[in-house]
């Protein structure tokens, strides 16, 4: 790639400016290229050849300048118009396949130095156009693509069997949790009782005044039940609240916001003494009646998520928040102590797993990164 001559990409495509606003776009039979990894659908076409799809507006906001994703895109398609097309001049001499994997590897070293604004930090149609890409002949651009493209499909092919095992995993919990397998007569017989989560959470709360001179610790919670993530800590100089809460290991705590999607979640020993603000009520659980464990499992289902929040109205962001009521009334079997222990024993294994896999995948991810980069520089 070194010895491949220089092209900007005004002699190489031609650069337009996508043509709908996202929230505007009516469904349709063309897909319509926006910033998220999957693409909608548009009923209008608005370009038509092999293209790369570049966002000219930053992807993070607040005056920081950066690009997440790239898109590649070839026959009819529409594009949102915080992006732009750049349609292949000439298929025999430039491949915007392999234009798409140049950009991605070197995004963060060609095109964001090129982003300008104080708030809205964007593109202009003028600096893509002004971007020199290296380019060797033809078939040494399609056996890049090939190359490359192959090592992508197997890291998917990795990615989907993880999942697939940690699904079945989810799986095996959930069925410990519900034993569904069971009529409501023989969950009775077997010593299964009917209950509401009321009856094994307690609300629980642990104020703490902000101070100007602290900083808090903050944790947010995944959607779809995917566990709680650490955030930049709260900067007692920089907020606005006057109280924050604690959270401790073993609690049950969840986002009223995003219930609806699955934002339930059990505190770690990694988060113990974390803080959240009032929109995650926290729970005890009742060593008596069920366990951490149980809760883990039993909220991997959807269709605990959609029973609680049935009823709350409004679309994403803008859905009613699920308050604690709802979830406090909540009906469901509860274990004897038996099937608790099962379930508390298999725990372990499952997260063991989890954690094997969160490395492997730790690694796969790395693998195209570190293709583009032998290959581009």
């Amino acid at each position: 790639m070194k010895h491949a001559p220089l092209r900007r990409m005004s002699e190489l495509f031609r650069i337009e400016k996508g043509r709908i606003g996202i929230k505007a776009a009516v469904p349709g039979k063309y897909p319509l290229v926006t910033t998220a990894e999957k693409m909608q659908s548009h009923e209008d076409v608005h370009f038509n050849g092999d293209a790369v799809c570049i966002p000219m507006i930053s992807a993070s906001g607040h005056g920081d300048a950066s690009i997440k994703r790239l898109h590649h895109i070839q026959g009819e398609f529409a594009v949102g118009s915080i992006l732009c097309a750049c349609i292949a001049k000439d298929e025999k001499q430039v491949s915007a396949r392999y234009a798409y994997h140049y950009l991605t590897a070197c995004k963060d070293s060609i095109l964001v130095p090129l982003m300008q604004g104080s708030a809205n930090v964007s593109l202009k149609l003028a600096d893509i156009e002004n971007v020199e890409i290296p380019l060797p002949s033809i078939a040494e651009q399609q056996a890049i693509v090939t190359r490359l493209d192959a090592l992508i499909g197997k890291t998917r092919q990795v990615a989907a069997h993880l999942d697939s095992v940690e699904a079945d995993a989810d799986r095996l919990l959930i069925s410990l949790a519900t034993r569904s397998d069971l009529s409501d007569r023989e969950r009775v017989t077997q010593g299964w009782s009917k209950a509401s989560l009321g009856d094994a959470l307690s609300p629980t709360s642990d104020p703490v005044s902000v101070l100007g001179d602290g900083s808090y610790p903050n944790v947010g919670i995944l959607s779809f039940a995917r566990g709680l993530f650490s955030k930049p800590p709260i900067e007692g100089t920089q907020t606005s609240a006057h109280t924050l809460y604690r959270v401790r290991a073993g609690q049950f705590i969840y986002s009223r916001l995003f219930a609806f999607e699955g934002a339930y979640a059990i505190v770690g020993q990694e988060h113990d003494g974390a803080f959240v603000s009032n929109e995650f009520p926290t729970f005890d659980i009742d060593s008596e009646r069920a366990s951490p464990e149980f809760f883990y499992a039993y909220f991997r289902s959807p269709r605990v998520w959609e029973a609680i929040a049935h009823g709350s109205k409004g679309l994403g962001d803008r859905r009613q928040r699920v308050q604690p009521a709802q979830v406090m009334n909540h009906e469901l079997w509860l274990p004897p102590r038996r099937e608790l222990h099962r379930l508390n024993a298999s725990f372990p294994y499952v997260m063991a797993l989890k954690a094997k896999h969160a490395a492997i995948r730790v690694s796969n991810a790395a693998l195209v990164p570190a293709a583009l980069q032998r290959i581009f520089g």
